[in-house]
């Protein structure tokens, strides 16, 4: 592990291959084990970054005055391309590292040269309706531990609440890695309710109103199964950034990464591969959906 130091704390990454530069964003309780698959597939052709972002199944937490809401997280992501002084980034976001990687391609364009988004909150939907208790629990004081510890069986990681629908290939050593921080820290712990608590539709929606200032070119990968986040909110995507399409991976849920690593693997590195181009004024979006 690699590790760099930001304003906001330490941010430890792994570095895989070399050539462009692609950064995987995963979402809350995950790390970047979420891409272990995929990464080496990537890193035959690209430099391929994979952090352990905050979002509370990282080994270190950060600074206790950095800014978790959504807009302070994408700040992190930024800070982190720039401290790496990486250039024509293809950014990939996931489940809430979607939604962070929408709020960095409108706020801190620079560095970005592609954008790819997988199964991930979007407009209305952050947190997903299912997912919106556990913000009200985040407010009360020692709920994240009690929700952390009923998790310790890992039958209950299996649960719909837990990641019992967002991954199709059960693997209850990996959840519970992800979940081993937010059991024994607790300012890992704290770090999870501030997220929780700090996460809003209207910081979605108001990157969504900027989607057309966003010319790059713009891969949404999703999931037709996955059942928080609705092959709807791809296809408004597709269709309001600039210069996007939309393609299909089957037989996944929201984590496509570990359900069908080989296509999403082939889906973003034949998008990296392509040359980079603006979209000029007035071009409309493409929507390809490629058979399987």
């Amino acid at each position: 592990m690699n590790e760099v130091r930001l304003p906001q704390g330490t941010i430890r990454y792994r570095e895989l291959g070399a050539g462009e530069p692609i950064v995987l964003v995963h979402g809350l309780l995950t790390n970047g084990e979420l891409w272990r698959d995929v990464a080496p597939m990537l890193a035959a052709d690209f430099r391929v970054i994979v952090p352990d972002w905050p979002l509370g199944s990282q080994q270190t937490p950060l600074e206790p005055d950095a800014d978790l809401s959504p807009r302070g997280l994408a700040r992190i992501v930024a800070d982190f391309l720039s401290a790496l002084e990486l250039e024509n980034v293809t950014l990939v976001g996931n489940d809430t590292g979607g939604a962070i990687c929408q709020l960095v391609a409108i706020n801190h364009p620079e560095r970005i040269g592609r954008l790819v988004l997988t199964p991930c909150d979007a407009y209305e939907n952050f947190l997903p309706p299912a997912f919106r208790p556990l913000q009200a629990l985040a407010r009360i004081p020692g709920s994240v531990y009690v929700i952390a510890q009923a998790l310790r069986p890992r039958a209950a990681h299996r649960l719909p609440l837990a990641y019992g629908w967002l991954m199709k290939r059960r693997d209850d050593a990996l959840t519970a890695s992800w979940l081993a921080p937010s059991q024994s820290s607790a300012a890992i712990r704290r770090e999870v309710a501030a997220i929780l608590k700090g996460i809003s539709k209207r910081y979605t929606l108001e990157a969504a109103e900027r989607f057309g200032e966003f010319k790059k070119p713009v891969l949404i990968a999703w999931a037709p199964e996955d059942r928080f986040f609705k092959l709807r909110y791809a296809e408004r995507m597709a269709d309001a950034f600039p210069d996007a399409r939309l393609e299909l991976v089957e037989d996944s849920y929201t984590f496509v990464s570990l359900d069908q690593p080989e296509r999403t693997a082939e889906l973003i590195a034949g998008f990296a591969r392509e040359p980079l181009r603006h979209a000029g004024a007035g071009s409309q979006a493409t929507q390809s959906v490629a058979p399987e």
